[in-house]
């Protein structure tokens, strides 16, 4: 397997990228830079967009996908020549909380299709423990007539991207990485070292590489539910929660995290995983699943507090103006996967509010797509009975008071979800004030 690194290196064999998202297109634009590449997607207006130089996810950027030497392809043919191929497609829940491995399972039957003695597989996208080892791999023989071990290799290096993030990018984080035995694992170790300037992690085994993955924002997930459990009794017991957490954080072991909707593609997601997994083998977990139980409350939460800020602000709620400043699942990030915002405004919808949504940041075309949400200018609110900073894109935090209140009608109520703006200064101004 080592000699497959050295022929990487030397371009004399290609790799390949199967998945061009927030977590593939990065990688492929950074592999590109030491090795022939081939950058896979199944989406020909993406891959489109790629090769005219526009990044649609905002990770590598507009200038490194116009000067990058990856060939943008969604012609799977284009596999033929490639011997080492990465998949990095996404894996979400279904509706009812279940892994969803309907795009791992679909990639490896594309990727096996074009599989040759002498190759490695290595997978980036979620998945709980055994999947790689268990379901992907037998796909990977099905598909190509090769066995797995004799005739090709498989591996795992649990992504770490962090959407939106200028500091902790691909090549500054470290890299965890695993392959199926020792030959296996030095030689991803030796590719993947290429363009991690962190380094590279070398984890026991696959299965080890597997858990760590959903572990790491798992344990993200229970100490914010924690942070959101006290910040509902803290409501109920007259205390600003955003007061509590700055004194807390005095003290040199506090942990920093803070109250607000869990969404995105990773803490929203992968508890579920290894929720998923471990009732299988027949544990049942109790503080993960609590964990998940109190994060996916905390919109309806939310649109609670909106309804008795209006109230309280002598408005009448039914047929009532709402503006919402942001829908995706992070600041600064165009992502809208898994927002939790859709659901505060479907719960406002439904008791007759009408709302407006307002995000210069996000993929204007995804939400639109995947939750039929038209976003509106921010020009266009006038008029609102309440503003809801859901959000706390730069662009909303650089917002006065006075330009908020200017948006609307009536006493301006101000449901600061983030705590991007000060109590004490909207409540002087006569806002009718909230946050988390």
């Amino acid at each position: 397997m080592m000699e497959l690194a050295q022929r990487l290196i030397g371009r004399k064999d290609s790799l390949a990228v199967v998945g061009l998202g927030y977590v593939g297109l990065p990688l492929a634009v950074a592999f590109a830079e030491r090795f022939d590449v081939i950058g896979f997607d199944v989406n020909a207006e993406k891959i489109e967009r790629y090769r005219n130089g526009r990044d649609v996810t905002g990770e590598a950027g507009d200038e490194a996908v116009r000067a990058s030497s990856c060939r943008f392809t969604s012609d799977e043919a284009e596999l033929d020549r490639a011997r080492f191929l990465v998949v990095a497609v996404p894996t979400p829940i279904t509706n009812d909380k279940c892994p969803d491995l309907t795009p791992v399972i679909a990639a490896s039957e594309v990727v096996g299709r074009h599989l040759h003695r002498g190759s490695a597989v290595v997978y980036e996208s979620t998945v709980y423990p055994g999947v790689t080892e268990n379901l992907c791999a037998p796909i990977l023989e099905r598909e190509s007539g090769l066995r797995c071990g004799a005739d090709f290799k498989i591996a795992y290096s649990p992504e770490r991207i962090n959407p939106g993030d200028r500091v902790h990018r691909l090549r500054t984080i470290q890299k965890i990485v695993s392959g199926m035995d020792r030959d296996t694992l030095d030689t991803v170790a030796e590719v993947y070292g290429q363009i991690i300037e962190a380094g590279v992690y070398r984890a026991e085994s696959i299965l080890v590489a597997e858990a760590a993955k959903v572990v790491e924002n798992s344990q993200r997930d229970l100490n914010i539910a924690f942070m959101n459990e006290l910040a509902m009794a803290f409501d109920k017991m007259g205390i600003d929660t955003q007061s509590v957490i700055r004194a807390m954080n005095t003290k040199w072991n506090a942990l920093g995290f803070t109250p607000g909707l869990v969404g995105g593609h990773c803490i929203g997601v992968d508890p579920y995983y290894f929720l998923y997994r471990a009732e299988q083998l027949g544990y049942h977990s109790q503080i993960i699943s609590a964990g998940r139980r109190v994060n996916d409350g905390m919109s309806g939460f939310v649109a609670d507090k909106i309804v008795r800020e209006l109230i309280r602000a002598d408005k009448k709620v039914k047929g009532a103006r709402v503006a919402v400043l942001g829908i995706t699942f992070k600041e600064n990030c165009g992502d809208v996967r898994n927002t939790r915002v859709v659901d505060i405004v479907r719960e406002l919808e439904e008791i007759g509010i009408e709302v407006t949504l307002v995000d210069p940041v996000a993929d204007g075309e995804a939400a639109l797509r995947e939750y039929g949400i038209a976003l509106s200018p921010l020009e266009a609110v006038r008029e609102a009975d309440a503003v809801v900073a859901a959000v706390a894109h730069d662009c909303f935090r650089s917002l006065s008071l006075g330009g908020i209140a200017s948006m609307q009608r009536g006493r301006p109520v101000l449901i600061d979800v983030k705590g991007a703006f000060g109590r004490e200064e909207a409540e002087q101004r006569g806002f009718c004030y909230w946050r988390l």
